[in-house]
């Protein structure tokens, strides 16, 4: 596609993260650059932008960062925005595939800090624009309540992921492992006419749920399990031990962020799950599905909103 913006645009990115802003640049028709990143021995981090022979950049830029494992990545961008602020940016995008501190929008006990209500407010006064792919939000219906910048898109990894579904099972079910999936599991059986179902789940702790199946058939059936976080995958083992001892003849598994460790994946496994795919929101041995081009449409969207 075009670019969204002119040539001079930049897609500032870290080291870890190179091959995905390969496949975004390309997509987007931006300039790849790598930030550098210095660790002290303490601990602090050092940056060091990728500025012309005049030390500048270009005025408008965009940032790559998918903010799993957050808590350092959110100093990154502190540094990286401020600095590129200073060396001539004047609008900065970020896409964000995987938005970190979305989930708590609300305290559920005297003096919790709200995270989403922090987190979100700083990454609005850093980034013109934000782009993101499935937020994990609840009681907050659009993105930019949440990130008050000046623009914001949001993707869904779900109808890819159903595409991609389509091409490795015929006919499946697809089963969303708690309410919360509902949207996405739709959003993908819409896609190419899959029969779908939602469990129910009672969570009684971070690795400790109690799943619920629907009043469905599925003796038989080829079932997927959709939803857009895999993080314990403690939900889907139970929800496969499930599907299988009521007669389902596979269980495979899509994610839109695999947030889960090896240890946590040969676990679902043990529970009797075959395939686990993944979109590259986030880097894992399961990404299947790339966004890039997804990404690529929302930042002209964004860009276009904020001019320069």
């Amino acid at each position: 596609m075009h670019s969204p913006a002119e040539p001079t645009v930049c897609l500032l990115h870290f080291a870890d993260e190179a091959a995905s802003a390969a496949r975004l640049a390309v997509a987007a028709g931006l300039h790849p650059v790598a930030i550098e990143c210095h660790r002290f021995p303490d601990g602090e981090i050092k940056l060091r932008l990728p500025v012309d022979a005049a030390g500048r950049l270009p005025g408008r830029a965009v940032l790559l960062r998918s903010l799993h494992h957050p808590n350092e990545k959110l100093v990154e961008l502190l540094l990286a925005a401020q600095a590129a602020r200073t060396l001539g940016v004047q609008c900065l995008a970020l896409v964000a595939p995987y938005l970190a501190y979305m989930r708590q929008d609300i305290a559920f006990q005297p003096g919790e800090a709200v995270s989403q209500r922090i987190v979100g407010p700083f990454l609005a006064g850093l980034f013109d624009a934000v782009v993101t792919v499935d937020p994990h939000l609840h009681r907050v219906a659009r993105l930019e309540d949440a990130v008050p910048a000046r623009a914001c898109a949001v993707i869904s990894g779900a109808p890819l992921l159903g595409d991609w579904i389509a091409a490795q099972r015929a006919a499946p079910l697809l089963m969303g492992p708690d309410g919360e999936s509902a949207q996405w599991v739709a959003q993908a059986a819409a896609r190419h006419g899959f029969d779908h179902a939602v469990c129910h789940k009672t969570r009684e702790g971070d690795r400790s749920v109690t799943v619920t199946l629907p009043q469905v058939p599925l003796a038989g059936r080829s079932v997927v399990l959709l939803d857009d976080v895999a993080s314990t995958g403690h939900t889907l083992a139970e929800a496969a031990r499930l599907l299988l001892a009521a007669g389902a003849a596979s269980v495979d598994v899509a994610v839109t962020h695999a947030l889960l460790s090896d240890a946590d994946l040969a676990a679902l496994h043990g529970a009797g799950i075959g395939d686990f795919w993944s979109t590259d929101c986030i880097p894992h041995a399961s990404n299947c599905v790339f966004m890039a081009d997804a990404l690529a449409q929302a930042l002209v969207q964004v860009l276009a909103a904020v001019p320069a």
